[in-house]
């Protein structure tokens, strides 16, 4: 007899949304990608929209729900941590100024061959799929949201890395003319994050071009970031230039400014506090809700295995 274990982010099927409303949703969402997005998300969010519109919205991936409702637009489009623009959490006026077409990704470092290639000519190669994905802040709040993208993994196979490659060093745009942030002199611009290359190939790690349906506002990271869901949100690089593959844990942003409060590893565990406040439980962005706060974000069936054998490191802020 077959048993079937649900996984963590699963829901039971009578709490699934009915298949005529999921249709309905996504030819609405179709229907006005080639109106005023602005229809949508307000005139000011509109200018930040960038991308080829006629990829989106892309099949949803019905293995990755959520055991809560989405997180409205109206809430996660207007509270953005993107320090290149401000440190404020309304930086979307600041991030139209974000120049995303024409975009280019470079990789380099262990890799076969090391390429650039357009953004949307990369989306046409590797294929989109939308995911309902958790995302918890180190802040301690927290949003549920429709990504659109491609697994991480997908990247990987085409960089074909190197056998000493074992990290995977990410770097932000950097623009002091049009990113105001990127002036102040204490932070260690250009933003960097990393993975291990295992972290990497887990099949939630995923890179982000859309959300919500459509191509990814500015403020989100536009026009590609990684999401790295058993992450504490800052793992989670947001406009991206350059991928590169190296043997050397790369030194990251937040560690280079702080590593006892931002470590390289940054697995969600409400066991272990920030050192300046508790991270048992998060605020819901959108409401007045605080709830618990799971291990590994709730993915914990799927990455856990990915640290055995490295107890004696930082794995969790």
């Amino acid at each position: 007899m077959l048993i079937k274990r649900k996984r963590g982010w699963e829901i039971p099927e009578h709490l699934a949304t009915p298949e005529a409303v999921f249709i309905n949703r996504r030819a609405l969402i179709g229907g006005a990608a080639g109106l005023a997005a602005g229809s949508l998300l307000g005139p000011r969010q509109a200018l930040a929209a960038a991308g080829d519109p006629s990829l989106y919205p892309a099949p949803q991936n019905p293995a990755y729900t959520l055991d809560r409702p989405l997180t409205p637009e109206r809430f996660s489009a207007d509270y953005n941590n993107f320090y290149e623009f401000g440190t404020s959490k309304t930086v979307l006026p600041a991030a139209n100024a974000l120049k995303t077409q024409p975009w280019t990704l470079k990789v380099d470092g262990l890799v076969e061959k090391p390429f650039e290639i357009g953004v949307d000519d990369l989306i046409r190669k590797v294929g989109l799929e939308e995911r309902l994905y958790r995302h918890r802040c180190v802040e301690a709040w927290s949003m549920a949201v429709p990504w659109t993208g491609f697994p991480l993994a997908k990247l990987v196979a085409l960089a074909k890395p190197a056998s000493g490659a074992k990290y995977i060093r990410f770097e932000t745009f950097m623009d002091k003319a049009m990113a105001p942030g990127q002036r102040a002199f204490f932070y260690p611009w250009p933003y960097t994050e990393g993975l291990t290359l295992a972290e990497a190939g887990n099949d939630l790690a995923f890179m982000v071009t859309g959300v919500y349906g459509k191509p990814l506002p500015n403020q989100f990271g536009a026009p590609i970031r990684v999401a790295v869901p058993w992450k504490y949100g800052f793992k989670s690089a947001k406009s991206l230039v350059k991928i590169s593959f190296t043997a050397d844990r790369p030194k990251t942003f937040w560690e280079g400014l702080q590593a006892s409060e931002y470590g390289f590893w940054a697995n969600v565990n409400p066991a272990v506090p920030h050192p300046r406040w508790s991270q048992a439980t998060e605020r819901v962005l959108g409401t007045d809700q605080r709830v618990p706060t799971l291990i590994y974000n709730g993915y914990g069936e799927q990455v856990a295995g990915l640290y055995k054998g490295l107890e004696g490191e930082r794995l969790f802020v």
